[in-house]
């Protein structure tokens, strides 16, 4: 089997890039895979993580925003020539994020986008992987979170 590749079931599923986009091999069903957008990061100090990805590193700030929800802080950042993301997270003590920040726990979560988020989510959980958090609406579009083999987050999320 090819690196990379995995079973499902009965079949073979291998990414294919195509168009910035990854699709599976001609005998699956036609269904888009998800796209990875962005890597997501705890941070500290929102203001001082922003000021070092801009100033020292010359990142541009795309956006920032406070987020209710988790009790929390986001910004999102991008290098001149790069299509890859960098979202700075912030929680706030109180936040069910909020845990305590510890080397090595500085990884939030990797983001990726889909077309059909109800639809992903069935065939994810159908592979038997853990769905953390259920679709829902926040900041005008739809997410969800899964749980890698590692424990790793994953956001899947679709803009409207």
């Amino acid at each position: 089997m090819r690196p990379g590749a995995y079973t499902n079931a009965t079949r073979v599923v291998v990414p294919v890039p195509s168009r910035n986009r990854l699709k599976r091999c001609p005998s699956a069903e036609a269904f888009m895979l998800p796209r990875m957008i962005y890597t997501g990061i705890r941070v500290k100090d929102m203001d001082e993580s922003v000021k070092f990805y801009t100033e020292v590193l010359g990142m541009k700030l795309v956006e920032r925003k406070i987020t209710p929800q988790t009790h929390g802080e986001w910004a999102t950042l991008k290098s001149p020539d790069s299509d890859q993301l960098l979202e700075l997270n912030w929680y706030a003590h109180r936040s069910r994020f909020g845990t305590p920040y510890e080397n090595g726990s500085e990884i939030d979560h990797l983001g990726f986008d889909v077309e059909n988020l109800e639809e992903w989510v069935r065939e994810l959980e159908a592979k038997g992987v853990t769905i953390l958090v259920r679709p829902h609406e926040i900041g005008g579009w739809n997410e969800a979170f899964a749980e890698d083999p590692n424990g790793i987050w994953i956001e899947f999320l679709q803009r409207e």
